[in-house]
């Protein structure tokens, strides 16, 4: 049986009275959390929510998506994180091609849940504190349900990712999966029961939900979660409650380091913290050694693929291999492979490829682009460029992959150039990086006007959000006379980016506009 509330149910018989989970001022024992989860399960059982229901998730973190996530796989179901910063269409495109038959939204995203055309609960703050007694009164004790076993092939969740393609994949994770991503962050992150992690990521993303996330219940820890980042809250939750990990974007990270007194709180209990979306700069890595000298800062590389956390840095290695995101964990095979799929050697660059039982086994209703992601031998292509070292540690150089990662959240630039296209100005449109000091990287647009037409960065703007989340928005346009493309008409970004690192990129444009 692999169903996660099992792990539940058995810190509350081994270890009943010790604290399993605490948001804002309720604070859950193993006892007190198993009976939510039942309780909240038997009030999915109410709306509907059956074995192989699809149930979506469009909230910020809270107590209510921890025990969501328990509930759901304990009738069988299966769990559908929505990123809460999406457009109301892209939130429809997703829970449709999911198949989902049921989506629990906050308050605050209400309008986006209900343009999905499904039933729709409201999670409001008494629901986000304890979902399942606004679902089911308590008053004569909490309901409790049968849990419906879960095989190691069953699907645990589906978790929709920007790709290459234009529109998101959906990523399927099965039990075996996950439980074999929390196997590994056990193992590497020494967790225990004497565990305290503070999950600020968001939930819907693999970064705050699994790296480790929920693998420190399994090992019987203590989590923290915070529905909101704000650095100060991060530190002062550090201190109250004596934290030793936390994941963090780089976004994150740097406004934390960023505070002016941040020595003088007490964060000595802080062990780690695995970074996430880029590779990190040396400054950045003796900053955190400063602020945090009882902690180290762990380079990490991985994807919603693989249930994130592929490679880790090894303890003291950290400035001996700056630039690298660490060495592959125990159950994950990586090689790096030219384009043909052969092996190349040490310091040779490729593509990164993995294999293990973590590694997912398809995308969700998607059989051409999941046959185009392996190789013949189970290897996933990540799409990532990078080399491995004589010592084994990994890497990442560039992306085959047209992707953009700001503030850690994955952009596919096909996804915004389908959208800018469908303005009656553009003629032709590429969306490439830009290097950015808070976000890592922000999408450009690159337009080629159509005759006799103009277009503003507002216009562009205006009319992007109307079909993307704001973070997949342009935050900056050229106007150009024709896209750089190779002999076989490909644009080439990489010229794109270049001459906008250059400046060649603001000069074109200011001269097309004057123009115009």
């Amino acid at each position: 049986m692999f169903n996660l509330s099992r792990f539940i149910t058995q810190n509350a018989r081994t270890t009943p009275e010790a604290e399993a989970l605490v948001y804002e001022d309720v604070r859950l024992d193993w006892r007190n959390l198993e009976a939510r989860v039942g309780h909240l399960a038997y009030g999915l059982r109410q709306h509907g929510v059956k074995e192989g229901s699809i149930v979506a998730l469009l909230m910020k973190n809270s107590l209510a998506y921890a025990e969501l996530i328990y509930a759901i796989g304990h009738i069988g179901a299966i769990v559908l994180p929505l990123n809460f910063r999406l457009s109301a269409d892209e939130v429809r495109y997703i829970t449709a091609h999911a198949g989902a038959d049921l989506i629990f939204a906050d308050e605050l995203f209400l309008a986006a849940a209900e343009n999905a055309e499904l039933p729709v609960v409201v999670v409001d703050e008494a629901g986000q504190r304890d979902l399942g007694a606004v679902l089911t009164p308590v008053q004569a004790g909490r309901r409790q349900v049968g849990i419906v076993p879960r095989g190691r092939n069953d699907i645990f969740r589906l978790m929709y990712t920007s790709g290459t393609t234009s529109r998101p994949k959906g990523v399927v994770h099965t039990y075996d999966n996950y439980y074999w991503k929390c196997y590994d962050h056990i193992l590497t992150l020494g967790l225990t029961n004497a565990s305290r992690l503070l999950i600020v990521g968001p939930m819907y993303h693999v970064g705050g939900c699994d790296l480790p996330g929920l693998a420190v219940h399994l090992a019987g820890g203590l989590i923290l979660i915070q529905r909101d980042f704000d650095p100060r809250n991060v530190l002062e939750g550090i201190a109250r409650e004596r934290i030793n990990g936390v994941w963090l974007a780089p976004v994150m990270s740097n406004d934390i380091l960023a505070l002016p007194k941040v020595k003088e709180t007490d964060h000595a209990s802080l062990r780690w913290c695995i970074a996430g979306g880029e590779r990190t700069p040396e400054s950045r890595i003796r900053a955190f050694m400063e602020h945090f000298p009882n902690a180290r800062y762990i380079d990490a590389y991985g994807m919603t693929e693989t249930c994130s956390g592929d490679t880790m840095m090894n303890p003291g290695r950290e400035l001996e291999k700056i630039g690298s995101v660490g060495r592959p964990l125990r159950f994950v095979e990586i090689e790096i492979r030219d384009d043909d799929g052969n092996l190349l050697l040490a310091g040779q660059e490729g593509e990164i490829c993995m294999r293990g039982p973590k590694v997912m086994r398809e995308y969700w209703r998607d059989p051409d682009t999941t046959a185009a992601t392996f190789h013949s031998d189970g290897f996933l292509r990540s799409g990532d460029v990078g080399y491995m070292d004589e010592d084994g540690f990994l890497f990442i150089t560039d992306r085959q992959k047209d992707m953009i990662i700001s503030g850690g959240e994955n952009i596919a630039s096909s996804e915004v150039e389908r959208v800018i296209y469908d303005h009656p100005a553009v003629k032709e449109a590429a969306v490439f990086a830009r290097a950015h000091p808070r976000w890592g990287e922000i999408a450009v647009a690159a337009v080629v006007l159509a005759e006799n037409r103009s277009l503003s960065f507002e216009e562009l703007l205006q009319h992007c959000q109307k079909s993307l989340a704001k973070f997949k928005c342009p935050k900056d346009l050229v106007i150009l006379p024709e896209l750089p493309r190779n002999p076989s008409g490909k644009v080439l970004k990489r010229v794109l980016r270049d001459r906008d690192r250059q400046g060649q990129l603001d000069a074109v444009s200011a001269m097309e506009a004057a123009s115009r």
